[in-house]
């Protein structure tokens, strides 16, 4: 089964990722999350999937959420992240991993190893 990357080519974390990827034999699609972030409706399945809260998927240390302040981040109900989400692939924490019904936000390679097994 192939699974669906999305990540960031600046992006560090990504590219450990691609990295590991690669050296498990692991065949997916690379997605650049910037030109082509998540959907809406990507988004409403993935962070059910991923069992994370939608706060977990927010890149706290980019520019996208520092200039739209925590405050305002903070009272937003999860129908505006989620259409936030969906505009600006650099408000998304990265990478993304898709495996089936599976979802992986950022890098563990605990959880990779566990997810690909």
């Amino acid at each position: 089964m192939k699974a669906l990357f999305l990540g960031y080519s600046g992006c560090s974390t990504c590219k450990k990722a691609q990295k590991w990827l690669r050296e498990h034999g692991v065949d997916f699609e690379d997605r650049a999350i910037v030109e082509a972030p998540p959907t809406l409706a990507e988004l409403k399945k993935w962070i059910s999937q991923s069992g994370l809260p939608i706060q977990k998927w927010l890149n706290t240390s980019g520019q996208s959420y520092r200039a739209l302040g925590k405050e305002k981040i903070q009272a937003a109900s999860e129908a505006t992240l989620r259409e936030w989400l969906s505009k600006d692939g650099k408000l998304v924490k990265r990478p993304v991993l898709v495996h089936g019904d599976a979802v992986l936000v950022g890098f563990d390679e605990a959880k990779y190893r566990a997810l690909l097994a």
